[in-house]
């Protein structure tokens, strides 16, 4: 999906082939004014802050969303012309600060049905296409936790459960029997010729997690079971548990729910947590249940540095804290530390690249105001005159990026500057009840 497109035209024609590119001409650009008017509230327009938070809010919306006659919305990535179902439900996440405008409601509301229309056709594609054929059959777990996750939180912002139609019901628990299946993947048919092990991927041991093919940055994971996936899906189920009890009434689906969310909540307890002599006990990037760890972070979301953002855990515990100093570390494989910035990158793109991504995400976990600072001065260095944030740049030279159009980074940008400027309040996150366990072993090797 994320190409590297410093030669932006050369890499274009590449994709051409494969998906749809879409500008903003060709996409019936639109204006909302509840947005227009949020993008222009802020104390200094005229700062590198206010300048770049006033054209990331508005960039999903003027240059990504098109409504489709069919009553759904359409969401393009940026400078690629298919919805991808993680970068579609992030992209228009700020908007949710806004649905007392029933025109944003619209735009949701149309997101919503268009994604649980995806799902139906092909739980196992992460991508489709304007006409609804897949554009990229990536298993992802998190593409199908994203239009869950959406949906809970539109419900929760509006009280608006019309939203949940049978033909959303049905594809929700489509994509529950997905990630049923693949907690044992020895079951599952799936098969990507990106993998090995004739496309089934590197072996891996039952844990009680659900095993995905790809990362959320579209590459093929290492092992099995992507520990940020997993905590996101605790999250995820949680919601789904909620949406079944009290608004579809149904008991024994909201049963089956906690009892899948509770035993992936074992398995990151009993198989996703490692020592490490330097930092103490870490969350692993990937396990595969049968002894081997990746220790490592990506800028992609869900992330280790993510974890509290996603409702999985408090900012202050001590096992994120542990991880987060060893992910904002040259421990990380894919940290950076350059001229103009430090940050993670990710193996999807070049060495010495930080991803915006990362960079903001480390503002919305961080309860340091200098530390959040320091980001937000990092990213206005990444600032190439367009304001709007690319996919990753050169920590040493940020003329030098990848995509110059990702939708993704602008909108948790705007969600940064919404709740550590502006003083709104973050959007909900379900409550996560289950018991931690640690694992037996918890002893320093």
């Amino acid at each position: 999906m994320r190409g590297r497109s410093s030669l932006v035209k050369g890499w274009a024609a590449a994709c051409a082939g494969l998906f749809f590119l879409t500008s903003a001409s060709t996409t019936n650009a639109i204006e909302l004014d509840a947005i227009s008017r949020a993008a222009a509230h802020i104390p200094d327009a005229t700062s590198d802050t206010g300048q770049i938070y006033s054209q990331c809010l508005l960039s999903t919306v003027r240059h990504d969303v098109s409504f489709q006659p069919d009553q759904t919305t359409y969401v393009i990535t940026g400078d690629i012309g298919a919805m991808w179902l993680r970068d579609a439900s992030a992209q228009v996440r700020p908007y949710l600060y806004f649905t007392d405008d029933p025109t944003v409601r619209e735009l949701l509301r149309g997101v919503i049905t268009r994604e649980a229309k995806d799902i139906a056709i092909d739980p196992y594609a992460n991508a489709f296409n304007r006409d609804y054929k897949v554009a990229e059959e990536k298993y992802e777990l998190d593409s199908l936790l994203y239009p869950i996750s959406l949906a809970w939180t539109y419900w929760k912002r509006t009280n608006d459960g019309s939203v949940f139609t049978p033909d959303v019901k049905q594809a929700f628990e489509k994509a529950l029997g997905v990630m049923e299946v693949e907690r044992d993947h020895s079951m599952s048919r799936y098969r990507h010729p990106e993998l090995p092990n004739g496309g089934a991927g590197t072996p891996v041991g039952y844990t009680g997690m659900i095993w995905t093919a790809f990362r959320p940055s579209d590459d093929p994971a290492q092992y099995g079971y992507n520990i940020p996936e997993e905590m996101f899906a605790v999250v995820g189920l949680t919601e789904l548990a909620d949406i079944e009890g009290s608004v579809w009434d149904d008991r024994t689906k909201r049963s089956e729910v906690l009892q899948l969310r509770d035993g992936v909540a074992r398995g990151i307890s009993t198989y996703g947590i490692v020592y490490t002599p330097k930092f103490g006990y870490v969350y692993a990037y990937e396990v595969d249940g049968l002894g081997h760890s990746n220790l490592m972070d990506d800028a992609n979301i869900p992330s280790l540095l993510s974890a509290p953002y996603l409702g999985y855990l408090p900012v202050y515990d001590p096992i994120y804290q542990n991880t987060r100093r060893m992910a904002l570390s040259t421990d990380d494989p894919y940290f950076f530390a350059g001229r103009y910035a430090s940050g993670i990158g990710s193996p999807h793109t070049p060495k010495e690249y930080a991803w915006p991504l990362s960079l903001v995400m480390q503002g919305l976990t961080s309860v340091n105001q200098a530390e959040i600072q320091q980001v937000m001065r990092e990213l206005e260095s990444s600032d190439t005159g367009d304001h709007l944030l690319h996919e990753s740049f050169d920590v040493n030279d940020p003329s030098k990026y990848t995509r110059p159009n990702f939708g993704w980074p602008c909108s948790l940008y705007s969600e940064l500057v919404l709740t550590g400027l502006l003083g709104y309040h973050h959007l909900p996150v379900a409550e996560v009840h289950v018991e931690r366990l640690r694992p037996v072993a918890l002893n320093p090797r």
